[in-house]
């Protein structure tokens, strides 16, 4: 199990911390976790460009897809490496912007109440052993931390967005994540889009 600081800084966690971030709105409590899948360049692992991306610092001339996300404000909460290794952008208590236009039931704007955590990978290829590992352990720390956060409220960025998201894509096991939780599947349905 990790440990989360009063902050909302997860103690095991490298800290990149992005400025993309801000207070969630009136009282709104962690009700939900948003898995994403991300690789940048698409299809490509390693190196420091997510990170980059996530802390508004993207240098020009690296490749014609980073040129294109130069200027984009957007984060994370965290983001679990290929190898497992867990890195923080936004402390869990502010709004990350991952979620974009989404809905959750009959809520809008997940990111006002959702984590968002971002796994190094992309839709068709399979996420590893060691960030399996990870995610497992981070949820597991989650759900006892937030007590409006229970497995049933883990979802896809496909699930919240159906449409205009697709990942964390088929590739993702979501059966392994409920053996591994011990609990109920997480929700996989998608939520009637209003968008």
């Amino acid at each position: 199990m990790k440990i989360i600081e009063p902050d909302g800084i997860v103690r095991e966690a490298q800290q990149f911390l992005s400025p993309f971030c801000d207070a969630r709105p009136g009282a709104d409590a962690v009700e939900l976790v948003v898995l994403h899948g991300i690789s940048l360049p698409p299809g490509r692992f390693g190196g420091p460009w997510i990170e980059r991306l996530f802390t508004g610092t993207l240098p020009e001339g690296q490749h014609s897809y980073l040129d294109a996300s130069i200027g984009l404000r957007v984060s994370s909460h965290l983001l679990i490496t290929r190898p497992g290794e867990l890195l923080q952008f936004v402390p869990l208590a502010r709004r990350a912007w991952h979620a974009g236009l989404s809905r959750f039931g009959d809520r809008m704007r997940c990111n006002d109440f959702a984590v968002g955590i971002e796994l190094e990978g992309c839709d068709d290829i399979p996420y590893t052993e060691p960030q399996y590992r990870c995610l497992t352990s981070l949820l597991r720390t989650l759900i006892g931390h937030y007590p409006e956060l229970d497995p049933t409220r883990i979802a896809g960025h496909e699930h919240i967005a159906p449409g205009r998201k697709t990942d964390p894509g088929p590739a993702f096991d979501w059966q392994r994540l409920e053996r591994e939780l011990g609990v109920p599947r997480p929700c996989t349905q998608p939520s009637p889009y209003a968008g």
